[in-house]
């Protein structure tokens, strides 16, 4: 058996791909949109794939499971569980518990484990080649290294209500009825790893056991004491916040994403092409560089996403492609990461990338404000808006300021001031940066805190001593 993890950093998202040598045959769960390196392994093993399959219904990231079977025949296998209002949009197998795909001498039997969502499967892989018993778990987001799925979802991004409950209670059930069935050696290969936002202490180990688990995980003494309501209240206690794209990634992945077909590389566009789509408002130019190299100038407009390492998360952030459906032009270093940043928005459902440019001569330019400490305290914002997390909000603020997640202020315009001035931190000044842009692009008057709250925390700091000193 050939058993891959192909993992985006970006996203903390794992897909698999996993194959029977002696048929050469392999099955790719959890795949993401850009599906190259999918093709390339199964070119490298001399395999074809001939199933595709997922988990559940991705709020993350959208999922490239009909962009595989359209590049390769396989058959498409989605879960047929949860009830009416969790069916798949699109044609496919449907899968129930217990139902098993045989892909050569492997054999993939689904498990209904709900609670992340109601619809989710998790497959037990047996290598029969080797056992006639299971010895790996994908558990896509039912259990993590450490932690297990979080059950909000549906309520805080795809306007479910006390949906969390539910399916708290079920996560509670899925664990005691299937995954504590399972034998300790089992693998567990979850869909997630440390800095994704679909749970709230991922661990960064690639895989764990079901023993593993069952010894040290936080969850294992509600389990064991029977303990339904205690682990609800803890499950629940402390999610991070839920990026609001994530409802346009429900949607999109219950109905079927768009299947792109064979992608060429954006081609290089000449700065009259560039200056002349900007002037007609028929183009948006993406700054794909780092906050601080924005911020020593870009063009008047322009977004800030930076790339590619982190595109996809970024670009989610800034865009949002059921409200601004006009061209993106990427301002990048070289065509190579042009096309790496490319493929990351693909991830989320940022499709119309036209091409980049490498140069900002001949186009407009300005540079981003920013404001110091010193002058934040001699100002009059109308808002200080703070980008960061809850969490992070909670443990030290800037007083007076308001909390938004970088990841929703696009989606909470309504909250924040048309008039007067918005002074916008985070901690090291890139998702201050990204959310900056968005927002100046809807029309704010957006300043940026220099050095970020551990500045503001450093000059309060220092002001203070100094007070305490000239009081003595």
């Amino acid at each position: 058996m050939l058993l891959e993890r192909l993992y985006d950093n970006d996203l903390a998202q794992a897909g698999y791909f996993i194959g029977c040598q002696a048929r050469g045959e392999a099955l790719v769960v959890d795949a993401r949109r850009d599906i190259g390196d999918y093709l390339d392994l199964a070119a490298e093993h001399g395999m074809r794939i001939v199933a595709v399959t997922e988990t559940h219904i991705h709020a993350d990231y959208l999922s490239g499971t009909r962009e595989l079977a359209a590049a390769t025949g396989a058959t498409v296998y989605v879960s047929g569980e949860g009830g009416q209002d969790w069916q798949y949009g699109f044609d496919a197998e449907r899968l129930l518990d217990g139902d098993t795909v045989t892909i050569g001498r492997l054999t993939v039997r689904a498990r209904h484990t709900p609670g992340h969502t109601p619809e989710h499967l998790s497959f037990l892989i047996t290598d029969g080649a080797f056992s006639q018993d299971p010895g790996y778990l994908l558990s896509g987001d039912f259990v993590f290294a450490g932690d297990l799925g979080r059950p909000d979802l549906l309520d805080e991004a795809a306007g479910g209500v006390d949906t969390r409950f539910e399916g708290a209670h079920q996560l509670f059930t899925s664990l005691r009825e299937v995954f504590l069935e399972l034998p300790d050696h089992v693998q567990v290969l979850p869909g997630h790893g440390a800095g994704s936002a679909c749970g709230k202490a991922l661990g960064a180990l690639p895989a764990t056991t079901v023993g593993y688990e069952r010894l040290n995980a936080w969850w294992g003494p509600y389990l064991r004491d029977d303990d339904r309501e205690g682990f609800v209240r803890e499950l629940l206690d402390g999610q991070p916040d839920a990026h609001a794209y994530f409802a346009r990634m429900k949607r999109q992945n219950k109905e079927g994403p768009r299947v792109l077909g064979a992608l060429t590389a954006p081609p290089e566009l000449t700065g009259e092409q560039v200056r002349r789509s900007l002037d007609e408002d028929a183009a948006v130019l993406v700054d794909t560089r780092t906050h601080t190299e924005v911020h020593r100038g870009t063009v008047s407009g322009a977004l800030n996403i930076p790339g590619p390492a982190k595109a996809a998360t970024f670009g989610a952030w800034a865009w949002d492609p059921e409200v601004e459906t006009g061209p993106l032009v990427l301002f990048a270093p070289d065509g190579d990461t042009a096309r790496q940043v490319r493929d990351h928005l693909l991830r989320v459902g940022v499709d119309h990338v036209i091409g980049y440019t490498t140069g900002m001569e001949g186009l407009p330019t300005v540079v981003p404000r920013r404001i110091t400490p010193e002058q934040l305290a001699e100002s009059d914002p109308e808002l200080v808006l703070d980008v960061r997390g809850r969490s992070e909000h909670a443990e030290g603020h800037i007083p007076g300021s308001r909390q938004i997640s970088a990841g929703r202020v696009l989606w909470n315009l309504d909250a924040l001031p048309v008039g007067g001035t918005v002074v916008s931190y985070c901690q090291s000044g890139a998702r201050s940066s990204v959310a900056a842009s968005a927002l100046r692009r809807a029309g704010l008057d957006v300043v940026e805190l220099d050095r970020g709250y551990p500045g503001w925390a450093e000059w309060r700091r220092d002001s203070q001593a100094l007070a305490q000193s000239a009081g003595r």
